[in-house]
């Protein structure tokens, strides 16, 4: 069993919610920043994997954004959750939260 791969595919599977959590942190984020929160978080995320995430996000009407003019560069685009995905998020969290602890049961039993 490849391990990287094994974990590869379970960041990818919590990378949505975990990019939904950097969002509602501060309200609204420009894709930098929730870069540079998700790499404080020791989840390194390359631009090409965090473009098209927003982007689906934002058709499934889970995200807004607006623009906003730079003084060093073209205008921003600025990301927020709408109420839809300000509920998804809350039950992705929710739902994290049972399964980190069902597995931190498992696992603590386990080593025991």
């Amino acid at each position: 069993m490849n391990i990287e791969n094994t974990v590869s595919q379970m960041k990818k599977g919590l990378l949505e919610m975990c990019i939904m959590g950097a969002i509602k942190k501060d309200g609204e984020a420009y894709p930098s920043d929730i870069l540079e929160q998700l790499k404080g978080a020791q989840l390194v995320v390359l631009e090409g994997t965090l473009y098209p995430l927003l982007t689906r996000l934002k058709n499934a009407g889970l995200l807004n954004y607006r623009w906003e003019e730079s003084t060093s560069g073209p205008p921003r685009k600025y990301f927020s959750l709408t109420k839809e995905g300000e509920e998804l998020y809350l039950q992705l969290k929710n739902s994290w939260t049972d399964l980190s602890n069902s597995v931190n049961h498992l696992t603590n039993t386990i080593e025991k």
